[in-house]
C-alpha cells in the first residue's frame, strides 16, 4: 500500500504530466528529450508535514515544497504568487506560491527553465539528484583558528599580538 506521502508526489507527477498534455502541448520551450519525474521527496528536517524535492519536466526544473497532505483551510503555505526567501540546508531560495487542482497549494523554486541544456533525461536526472545531495549534506563548520590574545598594555597601545621589543 502507498502511503499519503508518496500518493501526493505520485499525484504531483500525474498532474504534470496531464499539463503537459493540455496546456503545455505544443508549447516550444519544451526539452523532448526530457520527461516528467519527481526526484528524492522527503520530509524536511524542520517541518514534516512539508515534503521538499527536484520536480522535473520538459520544460522547468522546480524545487518543491509539497505539504503531505491535501492542503486545508487555515495551512501555513504561501498565497499564489507570493514569495518567501527559504533556507535549504545551507542555501537560501526565493519560493512562489503555487496551486493546481488535483494537488493545492505548494511551493516552487525554479532551478532550470527552459531544459534546453539537457542532452536527456538522464543529464537532468543526474543534476536534480546532484542538487538534492548537495543540499542535504551537512555543512561541516569551518576550523577556527584561534588567533593570540593580545596583552593589556599591547592593546592599550595598540601594538596588538607582538611582544613587545627591547629598545637599544
Amino acid at each position: 500500500m502507498i502511503n499519503t506521502p508518496q500518493r501526493r508526489v505520485l499525484t504531483l507527477e500525474r498532474v504534470f504530466t496531464e499539463i503537459a498534455h493540455t496546456r503545455m502541448l505544443g508549447v516550444p520551450v519544451q526539452n523532448r528529450a526530457v520527461y516528467i519525474q519527481a526526484f528524492g521527496f522527503l520530509p524536511e528536517p524542520d517541518d514534516t508535514d512539508m515534503l521538499l524535492g527536484v520536480l522535473v519536466t520538459p520544460w522547468f526544473m522546480n524545487l518543491v515544497r509539497l505539504p503531505t497532505r491535501a492542503p486545508s483551510p487555515g495551512d501555513k503555505l504561501l498565497a499564489v504568487g507570493k514569495k518567501v526567501r527559504r533556507m535549504v540546508g545551507p542555501e537560501s531560495f526565493e519560493f512562489i506560491g503555487a496551486r493546481e487542482p488535483g494537488i493545492g497549494t505548494f511551493e516552487v523554486c525554479s532551478l532550470f527553465s527552459p531544459m534546453f541544456e539537457f542532452a536527456d533525461h538522464a543529464a537532468a536526472a543526474d543534476t536534480a539528484n546532484e542538487i538534492l545531495n548537495l543540499l542535504r549534506t551537512p555543512v561541516k563548520p569551518a576550523a577556527i583558528t584561534p588567533q593570540p590574545l593580545p596583552n593589556r598594555r599591547g592593546f592599550l597601545f595598540g601594538r596588538g599580538t607582538e611582544p613587545a621589543r627591547a629598545q637599544a
